[in-house]
């Protein structure tokens, strides 16, 4: 991947949804639901506070994780819909 997110920013592979439900119902696209989880693909450094110390991220590449539904911005780098978000948009790591 030839982006490098600055700060406190991610950038996120979302997992869309299944196409087909566990009954055999195939969705149509219209009917899917915006993702809300996705693969941490790059991290920034982490953001500085105001008193110049730079403060770790808690999230790292690979991570599995949970945000909000209307998060980020939508990018399209190497035929991938990406998502670029700061850190707090971020609400869990699933494990």
């Amino acid at each position: 991947m030839n982006i490098r997110p600055l700060a406190d920013r991610i950038v996120v592979e979302p997992i869309e949804q299944e196409e087909q439900t566990a009954t055999g119902l195939y969705l149509p696209e219209t009917a899917k639901e915006k993702p809300q989880q996705g693969k941490v693909l790059a991290a920034g450094k982490g953001r500085i506070d105001d008193s110049g110390k730079r403060i770790d991220m808690e999230v790292k590449v690979g991570d599995k994780v949970l945000f909000a539904k209307y998060a980020g911005t939508e990018i399209k780098l190497d035929g991938k819909k990406l998502l670029i978000m700061k850190e707090a948009d971020i609400l869990g790591v699933i494990e």
